[in-house]
């Protein structure tokens, strides 16, 4: 059944009014609040993918023996839809995390949800919760579908029951104040991924091993972790959900190139393109914690940004680490933070012209 799966949709037959819902949109925050519906699916060994349906959220009923308890096989994505000037609802590159889902799938040891189901599982959620996408400023409807071995069995292999799931949950401006440029912990002692490792799969176990060198970043008076690599611990990876970008002195954008051991981004692979149809020069390569340090000092690292889906394009202040810390520029992001923010908004939000086919309209 794999090959034709479709969603049927089962309306919730108890959803909000509409005074709950509006109460929610004022002010939705992040992840607090969810939307009427769900999408759920089923993969077995023996049918494959079966029983697709888009139906009322509400707990999902596991085993204690439930296998992602004790083997952590699980994946997820992050997306959003938006409302547009003209109130049609449009989704950014579904494609792209279709696609990314199928790679982490794949490393997970999980099965790989077609594509097109993938897309039927979104559009049909976001189609009966339309009502759930807030209008106005940099709001959204945040989207996550996410997969786990459902197998009720303690042992160590492929799960050989899975379960998809696709969630939605109405988001707030993420700056409500106006955008913050961001300090940065730096990471020596933590790792986030190894050659051979996860890294490059979006899975639940990449963050948690993250967590604690964020609450040491918290504690140092920061906002995120950088990391660096496993092997040398001197070449610069990622944030702890964000992907980086330099502008240097002459005005050309770097970011670290792909490794197997860094989350491929679709916000960062999008700011690729956008950067270069703003104009400047951009490049995907190795980039060590000295040149971040001594480049911000001298100022040849004049701008640097975090980028991912809900934050969008983030400036960074400054990097501290145990022996010191150094400011980017003046503290406050600059003119190409800016322009590639605003680039990327002005298409998701429908403000631009659409120049490479990234919005898909839902209704």
């Amino acid at each position: 059944m794999s090959a034709d799966l479709q969603f049927s949709v089962e309306p919730n037959t108890q959803p909000a009014s509409d005074d709950q819902r509006a109460q929610i949109l004022a002010n939705p925050g992040f992840g607090q609040y969810f939307s009427d519906h769900m999408a759920i699916a089923t993969w077995t060994a023996e049918k494959g993918w079966h029983d697709a349906r888009i139906t009322a959220f509400g707990p999902l009923e596991l085993s204690p023996a439930t296998s992602v308890f004790h083997y952590a096989q699980t994946i997820f994505e992050g997306m959003k839809a938006y409302r547009h000037p003209d109130d049609s609802i449009h989704l950014f590159r579904p494609e792209a995390n279709a696609i990314r889902f199928q790679r982490s799938a794949h490393r997970l040891a999980l099965p790989e949800l077609p594509t097109e189901a993938f897309l039927d599982s979104l559009h049909k959620l976001v189609e009966i919760d339309r009502a759930w996408v807030p209008g106005g400023g940099e709001t959204s409807l945040y989207l996550r579908p996410f997969m786990f071995g459902s197998d009720p069995f303690l042992g160590v292999r492929p799960s050989a029951q899975v379960t998809y799931c696709a969630i939605a949950s109405p988001a707030g401006s993420y700056f409500a104040n106006g955008v913050k440029p961001v300090r940065i912990w730096l990471s020596e002692e933590y790792t986030r991924a190894a050659p051979g490792g996860t890294g490059a799969a979006k899975t639940g176990g990449n963050y948690a091993s993250s967590l604690l060198a964020q609450a040491e970043a918290i504690e140092q008076g920061c906002d995120q972790v950088a990391f660096l690599d496993a092997v040398e611990k001197k070449w610069v990876e990622e944030l702890g959900g964000m992907n980086l970008y330099f502008v240097l002195d002459d005005n050309s954008v770097v970011t670290p190139e792909l490794s197997g051991t860094i989350l491929e981004g679709v916000t960062r692979d999008s700011i690729l393109k956008l950067v270069t149809d703003l104009g400047y020069t951009v490049t995907e390569r190795k980039i060590s914690v000295d040149e971040w340090r001594e480049g911000a000092a001298s100022g040849k690292v004049k701008e640097v940004f975090a980028c991912g889906t809900a934050a969008v394009v983030t400036p960074v202040a400054s990097l501290k680490w145990k022996d010191g810390e150094t400011q980017i520029g003046d503290g406050n992001g600059g003119p190409v933070t800016a322009a590639v923010r605003t680039a990327l908004l002005d298409v998701q939000y429908g403000r631009a012209a659409d120049p490479h086919g990234w919005m898909t309209r839902i209704s």
